[in-house]
This record gives C-alpha cells, structure tokens and sequence, in this order.
C-alpha cells in the first residue's frame, strides 16, 4: 500500500536536509543566547530601595544590599518579607528576560524535548 502524500508536502530529502540545518541552526542560536542569558546581571530592589539582590542569568544570588534604617532588632519579620520579595522579583526577572528572549529565537514553535 502505498500512502498518498499531497503535493508539497513531503518534499523529498532535500526538504527534510533543509529542515534538518534550520533545526540544528535553531539549536545552535539557542545555546549562544542562552550562554549570553547565563552571563547576565539584573539588579532588583525592594521596599522602596531599602534591600537590593544582585542576580545572575543562572538564577544564583550575588549579593544582598541592605539599607541600614530597614534593620530594627525588633522586626525581623519586616527585612524577612522584603528580602524574599526581592529575591522573588529577581528570579522572575531572570525567567520572563529568559523567556522573552528564547521566544525571539523560536517564535511560537513548541517541540518538547527537541530543544
């Protein structure tokens, strides 16, 4: 039996070879970026500037500044929530920038596993 492939589609090994280099050049794109993501550096504030997070493209934390009039003794519980508010706001940064510029490379196609 024989299957019926409608003209145009298919193409033959030179389409298949042709798609083969768009795919592997894809890869190749997303791998150079995704170098440049990683070596990024994003500054993130938080409670109006009183702690800042200095964060990676990798997602690891390089530093923690914090303001010295955010420090009471008494309320840890305050530097405790914008600290995990800025780290919070740092790594979604580095996930929508991540994204955003993956998407650029790759447009809509989603192939699971592929990339």
């Amino acid at each position: 039996m024989r299957a019926n492939i409608p003209k145009g589609m298919g193409g033959g090994p030179q389409n298949m070879n042709a798609m083969i280099r768009q795919a592997q050049k894809m890869q190749e794109d997303m791998a150079a970026l995704q170098e440049d993501l990683d070596a990024r550096e994003y500054d993130i504030s938080a409670g109006g500037g009183v702690v800042g997070v200095k964060i990676n493209g990798k997602k690891e934390i390089l530093s923690i500044d914090i303001q010295p009039e955010i420090v009471d003794p008494d309320d840890i519980e305050t530097l405790s929530d914008i600290l995990v508010a800025a780290v919070n706001e740092a790594i979604k940064r580095v996930e929508d920038t991540n994204s955003a510029e993956m998407e650029k490379i790759t447009g809509s196609v989603g192939m699971p596993g592929l990339f």
